[in-house]
């Protein structure tokens, strides 16, 4: 077995090939290691893959943007792939305002050449990423992959519900199999710079004000990183299926070999809590710059993880106080804190 992997050295992509690695699959790993954010860490993660996989050569590394057709076509040629999980995408809400035409040419055209590419060459299922902002305006809590996606709220989600609409229409056109995940807030060691947890721990470390925006009212389904790799490690061989039998179509079901789940926690907890915690494990209290609303944001998350339980056996294991505490231990060993 033969898995492509974009974004490898990306926070879900690191951990998702380092599973893979230790369980002796071949990985074939794409990512362009842009600088969103710092790339030493992203440098670090992609070290410790290569250092895992040099006994067995199992893992092959491509820097490239997959918004090139010509280089990532090169990939696919050189490559008997079985199965490809695309990650690389340009991450972030608030970017997205300020600089759309990046998130359309990395998360949109990027995903066009994925699309065609495992078409050409009958890839047996391709798994994408997609996100819970995707909800946008909806509030029928905790939310279903059935409920309603139309009414995002600023360009990130715009790009991976285009995703999901562009999946649907490869696998109807070409009965490609492919399963998208809607990723809950995730979080956990080797976790991006540009995201809560590192922000706070960074700044409370170096006494420096953390900025609440909504003056910290806000909920999320805070997601383990270890929980969404079961997940998807759960659904590679999942393949979904062609089905001509009358359904309710809704925004994950349909007769095309097509499918999408929640990948959640299945528990909401406020932002205030998430920073309580934070702060009793650094023993350390936060210095707090209370902000309104920023453009673009989500007040609450909450994920109905049902079909995700019954379909791929997600059994979210880690919760908030676990986690925040393994990844106090990471930061604190990564940044060489005492």
């Amino acid at each position: 077995m033969k898995i492509l992997i974009t974004g490898c050295s990306g926070f879900i992509g690191y951990h998702l090939t380092h599973k893979l690695l230790s369980k002796n699959i071949k990985v074939i790993g794409v990512d362009m290691m842009n600088d969103y954010y710092d790339i030493n860490l992203k440098k670090k993660r992609l070290s410790n893959l290569k250092k895992l996989a040099k006994p067995n050569k199992n893992f092959v590394f491509y820097k490239l943007n997959i918004s090139d057709f010509k280089k990532l076509n090169k990939v696919f040629n050189e490559n008997k792939l079985d199965y490809v999980i695309n990650l690389a995408a340009q991450a972030g809400v608030r970017d997205s305002i300020k600089i759309p035409q990046r998130y359309l040419d990395y998360n949109i055209t990027g995903f066009l050449n994925i699309l065609e590419l495992s078409n050409k060459h009958n890839i047996k299922h391709l798994l994408y990423a997609s996100t819970s902002s995707i909800y946008g305006l909806n509030k029928n809590f905790p939310l279903k992959e059935s409920e309603s996606t139309e009414h995002q709220i600023q360009f990130y989600a715009v790009t991976k519900k285009t995703n999901e609409l562009m999946a649907h229409a490869w696998s109807q056109l070409y009965n490609l199999p492919v399963t998208g995940f809607r990723f809950f807030t995730v979080y956990g060691p080797w976790g991006r710079p540009d995201m809560a947890l590192y922000k706070f721990a960074d700044s409370i470390i170096n006494n420096k004000p953390i900025e609440l925006f909504n003056k910290g009212d806000h909920v999320r389904d805070f997601t383990y990183i270890d929980d969404v790799i079961h997940g998807i490690y759960s659904a590679i061989k999942k393949i979904p299926k062609k089905n001509n039998k009358n359904i309710n179509f809704n925004t994950s079901n349909s007769t095309s070999p097509f499918k999408i789940y929640n990948l959640g926690c299945g528990r909401e907890v406020t932002l205030k809590n998430y920073l309580r915690l934070i702060e009793k494990n650094l023993n350390k209290k936060a210095k707090i710059k209370y902000l309104p609303m920023q453009l673009g944001d989500i007040h609450k998350t909450s994920a109905d993880i049902t079909l995700a339980k019954k379909e791929l056996g997600y059994n979210p294991k880690v919760n908030v106080e676990e986690g925040i505490k393994n990844f106090i231990s990471w930061f604190k060993y990564y940044k060489k804190y005492k």
